[in-house]
This record gives C-alpha cells, sequence and structure tokens, in this order.
C-alpha cells in the first residue's frame, strides 16, 4: 500500500505536520493552489512567558485574490529574518537544547535571504523532516500538474503517484466525499491528533507551537512525543491529549 498525505506548506509547522509527514510515504506541498490570509502559510506561534505569540512573515500582496501560494512574493522592505530569529533567542535561550540545536534557525535566519514564502516553508519543512529523522519522499505539487479542485485535486494527485492510501486532516472534512475516493480505490482515513506533554518553559502548556518548541525543549527525544510514544509498552499508562 502506497501512502500519500498532501498539504499547504505552513511556515515552522507545529509538531502534527511532521506525524503526518512520518507516517505515509510521500508527502506533496500543495503549492498550486490559493494563497490564504490569516491562515498557516506564513506564521506561527513561539511560547513567550506571556503565552503564544504569533511570528508572522511579511507578505506582498497578500489580499490579492487570485495569488497561488507558489507565487507568494515576501515582502524584505521589512527586516523580519533577523527579528524572528532575535525572537527565538529572546523566548528559547534557556530551553535545554536550544545551544544545540540552534543552527537551525541559524540556518534558516542568518545564512539564506528569502524571497518566496512557498519556498522559505519547504525548505523549513524538510530540514526539521531530516533532524527528525524522517525519510518520506517530499514532492511539490507543482510537479504533477493535478486538475481539479478540493478532493478532485486531491485524487488527480494520488492517482498520479499511483498511491491507494490517502492521509487526511480533519479539517478537510468540510469537503471531502468518501465516496469519490472509494469509487478511485482509494483508501481515505483522517489523522489522528494525540499526543503526550512535555515540560515546556512556561505554563500552562500548549500543544498549537511550532515543533522548534519541541526540538529545543526535548532535543532527540523529540519524535518520541510525536510518534514514539505509541510504540512504547508503558503507553496504556501515559497521559495524553486528543487535539
Amino acid at each position: 500500500m502506497k501512502k500519500v498525505a498532501i498539504l499547504q506548506s505552513n511556515y515552522l509547522p507545529w509538531k502534527g505536520v511532521f506525524d503526518m509527514i512520518h507516517q505515509v510515504d510521500v508527502f506533496v506541498f500543495l503549492e498550486d493552489v490559493q494563497y490564504t490570509t490569516r491562515d498557516w502559510r506564513n506564521r506561527n506561534k513561539l511560547l513567550t512567558k506571556d503565552g503564544a505569540k504569533w511570528i508572522t512573515v511579511p507578505v506582498k500582496n497578500k489580499e490579492k485574490r487570485e495569488q497561488l501560494i507558489c507565487e507568494a512574493e515576501i515582502d524584505n522592505s521589512i527586516e523580519w529574518q533577523q527579528k524572528h530569529f532575535n525572537s527565538f533567542q529572546m523566548n528559547y535561550a534557556k530551553s535545554p537544547y536550544f545551544k544545540q540545536y540552534k543552527w537551525i534557525l541559524e540556518d534558516i535566519y542568518l545564512n539564506n535571504n528569502w524571497t518566496n514564502i512557498s519556498e522559505l516553508n519547504i525548505y523549513i519543512t524538510k530540514l526539521v523532516a531530516k533532524e527528525l529523522g524522517i525519510k518520506t519522499k517530499f514532492i511539490n505539487s507543482l510537479e504533477l500538474n493535478a486538475k481539479g479542485i478540493k478532493d478532485d485535486k486531491i485524487i488527480d494527485i494520488c492517482k498520479k503517484l499511483n498511491a491507494d492510501y490517502y492521509l487526511s486532516g480533519s479539517a478537510a472534512k468540510n469537503y471531502i466525499s468518501p465516496r469519490k475516493f472509494e469509487n478511485n480505490n482509494i483508501k481515505l482515513e483522517y489523522i489522528k491528533y494525540e499526543y503526550p506533554r512535555y515540560k515546556q518553559l512556561h505554563e500552562p502548556f500548549n500543544h498549537f507551537v511550532t515543533v522548534l518548541d519541541l526540538i529545543f525543549n526535548c532535543g532527540s527525544d523529540a519524535p518520541y512525543y510525536i510518534w514514539g510514544w505509541r510504540e512504547d509498552n508503558n503507553r496504556e499508562e501515559m497521559e495524553y491529549d486528543t487535539i
């Protein structure tokens, strides 16, 4: 069975995205669809002493209705890269593994000059996935020239990849027709976001922050808190949250 997941790229994704990537053989970045504002395309959250705070990449013409994700250009008239690097330093310098993994931030913000939000997001996702030990193959939807919209486009991508299993996020239930997948001999399943808590610098605990929060606080144990715990012999005794 060839398993596929398809999702728009996100800026500094939360751990649930990497859970999805880990569970499939091929992960497709869905970049030839409309860019959405006030979404995860160009922003995410850091955990601070004052709670979770947004960190946002400025995007040109973000209100442009027909702009695709792959076309969205970053507004570099605003010096955001150094600002974001400094925000991580300010809020995570005291994390147990910050010094060990600070190179990730340096790679993203100090060693590159970004002009396209899609390219930035894909780079970050691949970089973090590799650090987490994920072996999944990545494909950009631009390579596939899939037809249709919504679930028809998803099915066309699956067929082009000879996939017979599609792992979806729960939000897609609003537009997905299970019968269409059944008619195309594609098994449809929705990911279950279930995770144990780990020690964060600030309370209350928050699952909905960038995966870098987990890496800076747990180091090489980060994969355990995303998927490894499910294989733990003591799993039945563990407490976890269903999200």
